[in-house]
């Protein structure tokens, strides 16, 4: 294969709040059945990439967990795989990843040890396909130092000042990047997909660290944009960045519409992902259900609507869920109403319980489970 596969999944986020207490961005759960960082490892796999290395460190566990077999991503092969980078300490260093610059240079023996001619560079925070065959073949073409993958935004006015904004030529080549902006001056967005040849990568990381730099978008992309070769490559699909609470309600409420999910799940290429041997979803007498989604192993005696059940979630008798995200393995009381929220992953939410967030607000649902208490 031409290329490598490097996935950043080890920074932390404060804007997610309660739920990134738990686990990293890109352990997530996504859509019902998925994590996050499946996405992004199931364009990797279908992109016949077949090595690929996910760099991690905060709160990791879970997203470990998640990632203890290669084989549900086809990445159990003789060549290539699925490797897991965490910080580690030498004789030469002993501090976390400092920057997603820092975490690629503290692996710069995987990169050394590759031999393929370029790498593609992703983020494991965002819901999205892409054929990165395609942008390979667009930096091949353009001749370009690096390729950075953008999409224009419906809205400018759409939260865009958590993103990259570029502008670019009337070749594509950028001319202008600007890393989290006050006030955008274009709704053209980094999506933070990038192609650059193995050999310029090990060099540019290697001078950013002698110059104590450890950021890759501004030390690298931003400082080097007037320098190097920079195009722009246009994504045109769905695509999302689930690093704040809205966005992540907003992401996985996408999936209640039926153009969304035949994109993602009916047209080929499929999305990938760890399959747990569960049971499916039982509607005993007297539920209710109206536009969800209701995942494997879940119980419902009560009224579902607008909402997406995780794994193993069961839901007493008279409850109402509406416009709300259950994640894994939560026990909901009977006479409980709950609207406008999301409930943390093995909760245990008691009987006439009431959780309504007013319309346009989002509440973060967490109780102490009894049923994990030693």
């Amino acid at each position: 294969m031409k290329a490598v596969g490097i996935v950043l999944a080890g920074g932390s986020n404060n804007r997610m709040g309660q739920l990134s207490k738990k686990r990293a961005v890109a352990a997530m759960p996504v859509a019902g059945s998925y994590r996050c960082i499946d996405f992004v490892l199931s364009n990797m796999s279908n992109s016949h990439i077949q090595k690929v290395a996910v760099l991690t460190q905060y709160n990791s566990r879970s997203l470990n967990e998640h990632l203890n077999s290669s084989k549900w991503w086809d990445f159990g092969r003789k060549q290539g795989g699925l490797f897991v980078l965490t910080p580690f300490i030498t004789e030469e260093n002993s501090s976390w990843y400092m920057g997603t610059a820092d975490s690629i240079y503290q692996n710069l023996d995987f990169l050394r040890r590759c031999h393929e001619p370029y790498v593609i560079i992703t983020s494991g925070d965002c819901v999205y396909k892409m054929d990165y065959d395609k942008i390979l073949d667009y930096h091949v073409q353009t001749k370009a130092d690096i390729t950075v993958a953008v999409k224009d935004m419906s809205d400018a006015s759409e939260d865009i000042h958590r993103f990259g904004i570029v502008r670019t030529d009337a070749e594509g080549r950028i001319t202008d990047f600007e890393e989290k902006p006050l006030i955008a001056q274009t709704n053209t967005v980094s999506i933070g997909v990038y192609v650059i040849r193995r050999r310029l990568l090990i060099e540019l990381v290697q001078k950013a660290h002698e110059e104590n730099r450890y950021d890759f978008v501004q030390d690298i992309l931003v400082r080097y944009k007037d320098v190097k070769k920079i195009f722009a490559y246009k994504h045109e699909g769905y695509w999302q960045n689930i690093s704040t609470i809205s966005s992540y309600y907003q992401t996985n409420m996408d999936f209640l519409k039926r153009d969304i999910r035949e994109y993602f799940f009916r047209d080929y290429p499929n999305v990938l992902s760890k399959v747990e041997d569960l049971p499916p979803a039982k509607f005993n007498p007297g539920s209710n259900i109206k536009n969800a989604l209701i995942s494997s192993g879940c119980i419902v005696n009560g009224e579902v609507q607008n909402s997406i059940l995780f794994k193993k979630v069961y839901v007493g008798n008279n409850c109402v869920i509406r416009n709300s995200i259950i994640l894994n393995d939560v026990y909901i009381g009977d006479n409980t109403v709950i609207e406008n929220c999301i409930v943390e992953s093995r909760d245990t939410i008691r009987a006439d319980s009431h959780y309504v967030a007013e319309e346009g607000k989002i509440n973060i649902v967490v109780e102490k489970s009894d049923r994990y208490i030693l």
